[in-house]
């Protein structure tokens, strides 16, 4: 069975910092590209952060460069997202997902992931 369990969210005041962590089983993670993405409410679903499945390249949406830092440890099935400097507009459910064949490269599209967990609240409070 394909899962991926999103933790660490919670409520930290502006300025703050959380570790998103991502733990993958039941597929060979190491072959998929991992992406964050979050959903606020009453908005569309915005990709965030993705690192490949090769060489793991990064990349960032602009809203949360220079903040945001994403890494991945295979050995553990796990990525995790370090966000520093929380501003109230990160407010949002994180989801991360899994994509397969983007060649060693992403897709900021939502419908190219093949798995997605249940997501994790993040609450920034200004």
């Amino acid at each position: 069975e394909v899962q991926l369990v999103e933790s660490g969210g919670g409520l930290v005041q502006a300025g703050g910092s959380l570790r998103l962590s991502c733990a993958a089983s039941g597929f060979t993670f190491a072959d998929y590209t991992i992406g964050w993405f979050r959903q606020a409410l009453g908005k569309e679903q915005e990709g965030v952060s993705w690192i490949s499945s090769r060489d793991n390249v990064t990349h960032y949406a602009e809203s949360v460069k220079g903040r945001f830092a994403i890494s991945r440890d295979n050995a553990k099935n796990t990525v995790y997202l370090q966000m520093n400097s929380l501003k109230a507009e990160d407010t949002a459910v994180y989801y991360c997902a899994a994509g397969w064949d983007f060649k060693g490269s992403y897709s900021p599209e939502p419908y190219e992931y093949d798995y997605w967990g249940q997501g994790t609240q993040v609450t920034v409070s200004s």
